[in-house]
């Protein structure tokens, strides 16, 4: 049984059904309720109980706040979207079939820091799930309770009834939770209105554009203080679930979960560990499993994450730099300084060259030192590029690298001039850039900004 922490208390029930020809004619968990309000695949089922006076009784208490403000009907919807949004985080078809009913309970608040408990029981052939909300609750509390249920649903799916419900390890929870959140907060984090016009309640939705960088939040974090090593995130202490470490253990586990998915085949493998938890008795046996072509030993576990998270730390690109500022940096990058002189008694002049002219008029050495500092210089700057601009640094880049490891291929059949034209890659290399380019001088005097492929978006 996994022990109860603090945030989000796991509690696993076992009840004897009486008789199976009884429960298959009267067949309804001992967790439905009344007045419940049916999600759209029916796989929730959201209830209010009154059991008290309730804590906070204007909702414009918890305005400008990290506070939400549950309601029935929101939340189905809202963990719906859940569901779908964590499905696609872990790589996990987003419409695929569920096996256990979630009861989604809310009750008036008590306390600002209240605990969500969730309860599991077996009922005919699979497991149902309870979960007690308080309507007003802060909104990483609120997404470390679905995403609890949500994974043990998943794993529970291979457990026998007759058992015990699996282990989710807490860095799965949390780190799924706030992938969750990063990628999809507007829409799975539904509080209710605060305000009304002409008597009717109205809400806002504030839609932010989807971050270049998927770890934006775990960077800020993690900037001013150090990751937790692996045990810490096995084992978070209470103050750590409740965020009073500045969100280092939040920020950890995500760029945790986000690793091991970056891994060869890391969101199937992942998967697995979900799937075999109820075969073990505890989750670390049943991770090294899922992972054992990465990881034989915890030691291993230890020496991949403290090297993850030095060059993680190393890329952290900074503040993000503003159009006008993104648009100026990569027209620099795009152009190659030279200087020159007509004769040995004039002046140097100082001119700019295009990629495409550096890689046709300089020599084989100069060019590829040259294109050799534009690849690193445009990796550095890429993250802090407003989104459009990094999109094209990334596409530069691309190009510039293809062409210097193709010039690092032998050469077969006659030896190329000095200057090389023929030389292969150096043709499809122009025609490309050629082609951003054109893109990039579309993107400078429109409002839509044509990035490389198939996308576009509209300039600040």
């Amino acid at each position: 049984m996994s022990r109860p922490r603090h945030g989000c208390a796991v509690v696993t029930g076992l009840f004897v059904l009486l008789a199976a020809s009884l429960a298959v004619a009267h067949a309804q968990s001992s967790f439905s309720g009344q007045n419940t309000v049916r999600s759209l695949s029916g796989q929730f089922m959201v209830s209010s109980a009154d059991d008290g006076a309730p804590l906070f009784r204007n909702l414009s208490t918890t305005a400008g706040t990290n506070l939400v403000w549950l309601d029935p009907a929101l939340l189905a919807v809202a963990a719906e979207r859940f569901k779908v949004s964590l499905r696609q985080q872990l790589g996990l078809p987003p419409d695929a079939s569920w096996s256990g009913r979630i009861f989604l309970v809310l009750h008036p608040a008590r306390s600002t820091d209240e605990a969500v408990t969730i309860a599991s029981e077996p009922f005919l052939n699979h497991w149902d799930y309870r979960v007690e909300f308080p309507d007003v609750l802060a909104r990483p509390r609120y997404a470390r309770a679905l995403s609890a249920v949500l994974l043990l649903e998943l794993a529970n799916r291979r457990a026998a009834v007759t058992g015990q419900a699996a282990e989710i390890p807490a860095w799965l929870v949390d780190g799924t939770a706030q992938q969750v959140l990063a990628a999809d907060g507007e829409k799975v984090v539904l509080s209710a209105p605060v305000n009304r016009t002409d008597g009717l309640p109205v809400g806002r939705l504030d839609q932010a554009a989807q971050d270049f960088d998927p770890l934006a939040g775990a960077r800020r974090v993690l900037q001013n203080q150090p990751a937790l090593p692996f045990d810490q995130l096995s084992w978070p202490v209470d103050a750590q679930l409740a965020g009073a470490d500045g969100g280092a253990y939040y920020a950890s586990a995500q760029l945790f979960l986000h690793s091991l998915l970056e891994l060869k085949n890391g969101p199937a493998k992942l998967s697995n560990l979900i799937a075999e938890l109820p075969d073990h008795l505890n989750w670390q046996t049943a991770f090294y499993d899922a992972f054992r072509e990465d990881f034989t030993r915890p030691l291993a576990v230890e020496k991949w994450w403290a090297l993850r998270v030095v060059n993680f730390a190393a890329r952290a690109p900074g503040p993000r730099w503003t159009t006008a500022v993104s648009r100026d940096r990569l027209e620099e990058l795009l152009s190659v300084p030279v200087e020159f002189r007509n004769d040995a008694s004039a002046l140097p002049v100082h001119a700019e060259l295009s990629l495409q002219a550096a890689i046709q008029n300089l020599s084989p050495d100069q060019r590829d030192t040259v294109l050799r500092t534009k690849v690193r210089d445009l990796a550095l700057v890429e993250l802090r590029l407003a989104p459009p601009f990094g999109t094209f640094a990334d596409a530069y880049r691309n190009t510039l690298a293809e062409f210097l490891n193709g010039q690092n291929r032998p050469v077969t059949g006659s030896v190329p001039n000095k200057h090389a034209l023929s030389r292969p890659g150096i043709g499809d290399t122009l025609k490309k850039l050629d082609a951003l380019d054109s893109r990039w001088r579309q993107a400078t005097t429109q409002s839509v900004i044509s990035l490389p492929g198939n996308s576009s978006v509209l300039a600040p």
